[in-house]
């Protein structure tokens, strides 16, 4: 059994995350730029491609079958929205829309830390012999 199987998915899902907080944050603090195009990441394939990368064990002949294939390689791709015009300036940075995304992306990303945190707390009480 590979102890750090998980750890791998949880720490490219944590980036993408932090990739997507960062592109966010730039929608939001150029809303008022003239000319500037919304950025958005291409987070769900990257999703699919982690959690498809978690392995499971039958411990039971009984139970059902998981797919074990690795996901491949994919990148996460900051992409510009241009089909969209909000403002007379050229600008088409929708606040309400930004800071809906910013709320989703910080819990998902809460999320992924607490499991990350529960992983070391089992791998701290494993090393300490169950105390």
């Amino acid at each position: 059994m590979k102890v750090f199987s998980t750890f791998q998915p949880l720490e490219q899902a944590i980036n993408a995350s932090s990739l997507r907080q960062k592109t966010i944050t730039s929608n939001i603090a150029n809303v008022d730029t003239p000319n500037y195009k919304a950025k958005k990441v291409s987070f769900q394939e990257e999703l699919e491609n982690v959690t498809n990368s978690f392995k499971s064990f039958k411990t039971n002949p009984k139970h059902v079958a998981f797919s074990t294939e690795s996901p491949s390689t994919g990148h996460l791709k900051v992409e510009t929205n241009k089909n969209t015009l909000h403002k007379s300036n050229g600008n088409n940075v929708d606040m309400d829309y930004e800071m809906a995304e910013l709320a989703k992306n910080q819990l998902w990303y809460n999320a992924l830390i607490d499991r990350t945190n529960g992983k070391f707390n089992n791998l701290k009480m494993v090393l300490n012999e169950g105390r």
